[in-house]
Formats: C-alpha cells, sequence, structure tokens
C-alpha cells in the first residue's frame, strides 16, 4: 500500500476528485494548506499598498491505495492539477506498513 499526498492550487481540487473518482479511488481526505515553493509567493496591491504575499493558499489530498493504483492515481492527479504555471504543486508518495479500519478490524486493503 502507498499513501499519495498532493498539493495543489484549491480551483484544481473538483477536477483531481473527479479524476481520481474515475480510476477508482473510492476515498480522499483534503485539508486547507498555505505554503510556497521555489516562487516564494508574490506581491500584490491593495488600496494603492504593495505588500508580500508569501503564503499561498493550497490544498492538500491524502489517499491511501494498492500498489495496483499508484501509477493511475499519480497520471490523473497530475493531468487534472496541470496549468502549466508555476506553483501547480508537488505529489508526495510514502509506503503504508498498515491500515486498519476502526468499525470492523478489517486491517490491509481490506480497509481501505
Amino acid at each position: 500500500m502507498k499513501k499519495i499526498e498532493a498539493i495543489i492550487k484549491p480551483f484544481k481540487l473538483d477536477e483531481v476528485k473527479e479524476a481520481l473518482q474515475e480510476v477508482g479511488i473510492q476515498g480522499i481526505t483534503v485539508t486547507e494548506a498555505k505554503g510556497f515553493g521555489r516562487q516564494k509567493g508574490h506581491a500584490e496591491l491593495y488600496r494603492g499598498a504593495e505588500y508580500i504575499v508569501d503564503f499561498l493558499p493550497k490544498v492538500k489530498i491524502e489517499i491511501v491505495v494498492g500498489d495496483d493504483l499508484v501509477e493511475k492515481a499519480i497520471d490523473a492527479i497530475r493531468r487534472a492539477a496541470q496549468t502549466g504555471r508555476i506553483g501547480d504543486g508537488k505529489i508526495f508518495v510514502s509506503n503504508i506498513e498498515e491500515a486498519i479500519r476502526i468499525r470492523t478490524g478489517e486491517s490491509g486493503l481490506d480497509a481501505i
């Protein structure tokens, strides 16, 4: 099993969710986040004054999938979240040793 974490632009969330559902991903966790990468934020003008916005709004998506769905999920996220502009986000993949469904006690792939 793998955990896939994706940091994306907030307005891309619905497209990513639909793309994941199309490849068979049933559950996702979404968290609002703020951060910056190489672009280190940007300057904005408000009431004539310029100020630096260094933490940009982002959305963090987390899913846990069986090894057979990893590549499909990554491809779905990448295609749906891509705008071609700086700040599109990142995808991280890590190993999951165990998953347990609290309600039934099921474990492994049965729990996800």
